[in-house]
């Protein structure tokens, strides 16, 4: 979604929905969003558009990529979780915390006067879609911008609050998890239809009839084929990896879209969410930069007092639910005002403040630290005492050869994708490139986005900068945070993984990263702490918690 880490639920979901025949057939429209429109201020309906709009991503269309069948889907997963409970929306909340679905207890940022509600985990965007020959009615969700880019707060102790911060990155976020968990629910449920079917309503009593024979008639049917293909052809109902929990493969899904999604395609080009702060001061966007306005520079610098068009990227980040919702690039550019709605209300995005203790002394001697190593890629940083604000950024390149991290991510970038996206609708807006290396990333709210590295593979900045200590493997989603180490708080076990404190109860299922894995590797960005004291390291680190 809007300048989210591109993914796709893919394979699945299309299986899932398997309705083949209505491709071009009917359009939804979130139902939470009718509540917003035409009221408030742009950016606060920029912000109720980032929570709870489709974006146009909610289709006949998109069920055959990226939208699913929500009733049917969710209902199979309660089911084949407590087969002889009655279904409740409980099992169900339990189930999708799992994954890393968050069900807030108040949004930190919301811009409303009044908190908005959820029956649905935050970012799962919902409508019906529907026409009368034949008569066809059924629920269809995708997921909006929220679901990736909405994370959990802590408090002073580092411990989750429960509450969100919108713009922050969902760390905790299973995409894969979630997939895998609903194919084998179905494959555990299809031999009985009849007891789905009749949980559906009772997990959802608004269920219509015509509802009911729509799944019934049309999606099960279809769905059960595909499954039985599935599971006689590999039992795998993904053609490629997201990475571990807060990771997302953008190029994988891309090429996807396109048809152009190779057998081997693996984990490549999995990348960690990012978070949102200062976007507007980018001239391309993504960690590699590939994405630039039709014409305009690349890597040029910005300063904040100049950039004063909060909608500039806003076909660049448009482009994004082609592969993030399963849009048709012709879509995908009618989403653009809405788009730009919703950059309005990121232009005034601030990250929450570090809630921990800060030292002032060392984190004043960690601003010239900065200054001295870090700004000519980073950006420079205003004096503020309390806040440092980031007052220009260079947008530079670092290549491949001198940052040295993992180079799975630009190098997936091919020749055949870089076509098909030029030949798209949305190719007259955008100018894509394979650039070689990476963008040095804006670093605000650096505190709350553990794990560190384009790909999350290292988990707090202490190890970031004392890369001989980096560990090989670490557990991540539903974690606390270190606020000495500055990630995610956890001790080395009996293998040498970074594990959690065993009286720790994580809110979601951690995965455990595995940086011996393909595109994974922790190596790299070493070089800018080999010059550096012992004391300037800690300095430097008490300085990037005010960010």
């Amino acid at each position: 979604m809007p300048l989210a880490r591109a993914f796709t639920i893919g394979l699945l979901l299309s299986t899932l929905a398997g309705c083949d025949f209505l491709r071009g057939y009917a359009d939804g429209e979130s139902a939470a969003m009718r509540e917003f429109a035409g009221s408030g201020t742009p950016a606060q309906l920029g912000a109720a558009r980032f929570v709870f709009d489709d974006f146009g991503g909610l289709s006949t269309d998109t069920l055959e990529t990226n939208a699913l069948p929500w009733k049917l889907a969710t209902t199979a997963l309660v089911l084949a979780n407590a087969p002889d409970a009655a279904p409740a929306p409980e099992t169900l909340r339990r189930a999708l915390l799992e994954f890393g679905f968050i069900y807030p207890d108040g949004i930190l940022n919301w811009p409303l006067a009044q908190q908005p509600r959820f029956d649905k985990p935050l970012g799962i965007v919902s409508g019906t879609v529907g026409r009368d020959l034949p008569r066809i009615r059924l629920e269809v969700s995708n997921l909006g911008c929220a679901a990736c880019h909405a994370g959990m707060t802590y408090g002073k102790d580092g411990q989750p609050s429960g509450k969100v911060w919108l713009g922050l990155p969902n760390t905790s976020l299973n995409l894969d998890g979630f997939v895998n968990a609903v194919y084998h629910a179905v494959k555990r449920v299809k031999s009985d239809p009849d007891k789905l079917l009749a949980a559906i309503p009772r997990l959802y009593p608004d269920t219509s009839s015509d509802e009911l024979a729509t799944i019934r008639k049309f999606v099960w049917p279809r769905l059960v084929r595909r499954i039985d293909e599935l599971a006689a052809s590999g039992d795998a109902p993904l053609p490629f990896s997201n990475g571990a929990a807060g990771s997302t493969n953008g190029v994988a899904a891309l090429k996807f879209q396109f048809h152009l999604l190779s057998a081997d395609a693996g984990a490549s080009g999995s990348t960690s969410i990012p978070e949102l702060g200062d976007r507007r001061l980018r001239s391309s966007l993504l960690y590699d930069g590939v994405y630039t306005s039709k014409g305009a520079a690349r890597f040029a610098p910005h300063a904040s007092d100049a950039v004063n068009d909060p909608g500039r990227l806003a076909h660049i980040v448009a482009f994004f639910t082609v592969p993030t919702m399963g849009m048709p690039p012709d879509r995908a550019s009618r989403a653009i005002p809405q788009v730009e709605d919703v950059m309005r209300f990121m232009a005034g995005y601030t990250p929450p403040p570090f809630p921990g203790p800060v030292d002032r002394v060392r984190a004043a001697r960690g601003a010239g630290v900065y200054a001295a190593q870090c700004a000519q890629c980073h950006g420079n940083y205003s004096q503020d005492t309390a806040r440092p604000r980031l007052v220009s950024y260079p947008n530079r390149l670092v290549a491949q050869g001198e940052l040295g991290t993992d180079a799975t991510r630009w190098q997936a970038i091919d020749a055949s994708l870089l076509q098909a996206i030029g030949r798209s609708a949305l190719g007259k807006h955008i100018d894509a490139a394979n650039t070689g290396g990476y963008v040095a990333p804006v670093l605000s709210g650096l505190w709350a986005t553990a794990p560190y590295l384009h790909n999350g593979s290292v988990p707090t900045l202490w190890h970031l900068m004392h890369p001989e200590a980096r560990p090989r493997r670490f557990w991540v989603g539903g974690h606390a945070l270190d606020y000495a180490r500055v990630g995610i708080a956890g001790r080395p076990d009996a293998q040498g993984a970074w594990a959690y404190a065993p009286d720790y109860r994580p809110w979601s299922s951690p995965v455990l990263y595995d940086t011996a894995t393909p595109g994974r590797d922790n190596r790299g960005h070493e070089r800018e702490f080999t010059a550096l004291t012992e004391g300037d390291r800690d300095a430097l680190l008490e300085f990037l918690k005010r960010l």
